[in-house]
């Protein structure tokens, strides 16, 4: 008996299109525009605070939360348990960061210092506790997210082991900011060199006197190149996870080349393995400001650190290789069986 192709297809069951998060597209909206305004404010404002326009940080938060708030609006279409939970830790998360980031742009178009600022006029107190109220709210929402979808197969292995990994970054990321509060007060001037003191920075230095933000900046990020700068591990942990699941939606394109790679078991060990290495490298970059080093002035102490994370991927991939590639390669490479009915055949039970 024969099924049209009508009936084969009213039979097969067609899933629910997927439904990014609609607050989270919506900051990622606004967080796009902010950062179009800022490039233009850029080349019309020439005021600066601590040798850097007074629009570069506002335009790093609205580029950073773009690739952040896109990411999570993302992953949270993905069918999971606990949605309703996590669609109201997504919305907290948007509406929050919307909140922090107008601040910054506020403090901005005023020629003063968003963090840290303790000038004692009415807006920037009252500005700084819902500055700092808004802060635990986005470590918090995160987190939460993280935690809900880290025992959940959300969707195939590697791309999930991408993102379990990546949230997990990530609150790793966020967790280093709160570090930044205890780096030290500094004496400097806002854009009209009227003097402020500021509570924190974003740098350590192991001796005295402490190294001051603004001072030997590196080239578009102004990340230090004389103290050990937070904002570099905090950089990494936040933006991990979208460097894991590019990594695993590469991986499929790759196997096409590199038979070995075709399993699916063995692509999420991949991940599993670059994962790894992209935490091992988050933390011996957060330990080496935390020593008061920069960046690029690394000592014995940190090269070692960063040789042993680089050899995580040399010899988890080949352990990966040895356990499960070269079966799988076997497996691919091996002739069919003369048994097995040959392409276009038709096998006599099938006549």
């Amino acid at each position: 008996m024969t099924t049209s192709v009508a009936e084969k297809t009213a039979a097969t069951p067609v899933s629910a299109p997927r439904r990014m998060h609609r607050p989270l597209l919506a900051m990622t909206a606004v967080m796009a525009a902010l950062a179009a305004f800022s490039l233009c404010a850029m080349a019309f404002d020439d005021r600066m605070l601590l040798h850097e326009s007074v629009w570069l940080k506002p335009l790093k938060f609205a580029v950073a939360f773009v690739l952040y708030a896109f990411t999570l609006a993302w992953l949270l279409s993905f069918p999971h348990r606990g949605q309703r939970l996590t669609w109201w830790m997504g919305t907290i998360f948007a509406i929050t960061g919307v909140l922090d980031i107008g601040f910054i742009v506020v403090q901005a178009a005023r020629g003063t210092f968003s963090h840290f600022n303790t000038e004692t006029d009415a807006f920037n107190v009252i500005g700084q506790q819902v500055f700092m109220t808004g802060v635990p709210g986005l470590f918090l929402a995160n987190l939460v997210i993280a935690v809900t979808l880290s025992w959940q197969k959300v969707t195939d292995r590697p791309l999930t082991r991408a993102i379990h990994a990546g949230l997990g970054i990530a609150v790793a990321g966020m967790a280093v900011a709160y570090a930044m509060g205890f780096s030290g007060a500094q004496q400097t001037t806002d854009a009209y060199g009227h003097p402020v003191e500021l509570a924190a920075g974003h740098t350590f230095e192991a001796g005295q006197p402490p190294v001051r933000d603004g001072v030997g900046g590196m080239p578009i990020t102004h990340w230090s190149t004389t103290g050990g700068d937070l904002r570099i591990a905090h950089f990494l942990g936040l933006h991990g996870i979208q460097i894991l699941i590019v990594a695993a939606l590469l991986l499929p394109r790759l196997a096409r080349r590199v038979p070995w790679l075709r399993a699916e078991a063995v692509r999420a060990d991949l991940i599993r393995v670059f994962a790894l290495t992209y935490a091992g490298l988050f933390g011996v970059i957060a330990w080496q400001a935390f020593r008061g080093q920069a960046l690029i002035h690394p000592d014995a102490a940190t090269l070692t650190g960063f040789g042993a994370v680089a050899a995580v991927p040399v010899l988890g991939t080949a352990l990966v290789y040895a356990l499960r590639g070269r079966s799988t390669a076997t497996v691919l490479a091996a002739p069919v069986s003369a048994a097995a009915p040959r392409p276009g055949s038709v096998s006599p039970i099938s006549r």
